[in-house]
């Protein structure tokens, strides 16, 4: 597993994020001992949101199984050889508001984010209510996620990744920040 610096991507995908107007608050490194299963968390968000109310979630989950097929591809094509695309990391995305006292219609809203994320961003929309206690009226919060897979052969050959899909999350950040006052505060 130590044929691919995976640490060194995602230090490689910060400063691509950075590149593309975010700011990162934070960054954590799981590593499951039983699996040896990794994650890696980075919080960011727009540069222009630092006060809130839109927060990000960048999340890479590399799966030991998926390595190891990937330094035995590149052992069976050699040193010249091209090294199977199939071979995937799974990145997440997610954005994340406050609760919305005003939320909005969850099916208008999926059809309208799903136009700015277009198919190079492709999101799912959820949404949770929350009861402080039984007589209290619901919190409602409104999630959004974007998942695709990272081939391990750009991480490994260092190619430049997630350009069109950072300037997607750049639009959906801008379109969430522009309505998320009317759904806080109700306007």
């Amino acid at each position: 597993m130590a044929v691919i610096d995976l640490q060194g991507f995602v230090a490689e995908l910060k400063d691509h994020a950075v590149g593309h107007g975010f700011h990162l608050h934070d960054a954590r490194h799981f590593i499951e001992t039983y699996t040896n299963r990794q994650i890696w968390e980075v919080d960011l968000h727009p540069e222009n949101a630092c006060g809130g109310p839109l927060d990000m979630l960048l999340s890479l989950e590399a799966d030991p199984r998926a390595l190891l097929a990937f330094e035995d591809e590149l052992i069976k094509v050699g040193e010249d050889g091209e090294p199977s695309r199939d071979i995937c990391l799974t990145l997440a995305i997610s954005f994340l508001l406050p609760p919305l006292p005003h939320a909005p219609d969850l099916l208008i809203l999926a059809t309208e984010i799903a136009a700015v994320g277009s198919t190079e961003l492709p999101l799912a929309v959820s949404a949770n209510d929350g009861f402080a206690s039984v007589t209290d009226a619901p919190k409602r919060t409104v999630n959004f996620t974007a998942r695709f897979d990272v081939a391990i052969a750009d991480a490994y050959f260092g190619n430049d990744v997630l350009c069109d899909e950072l300037e997607r999350c750049a639009e959906v950040a801008e379109f969430l920040l522009d309505r998320a006052p009317a759904w806080i505060e109700g306007s």
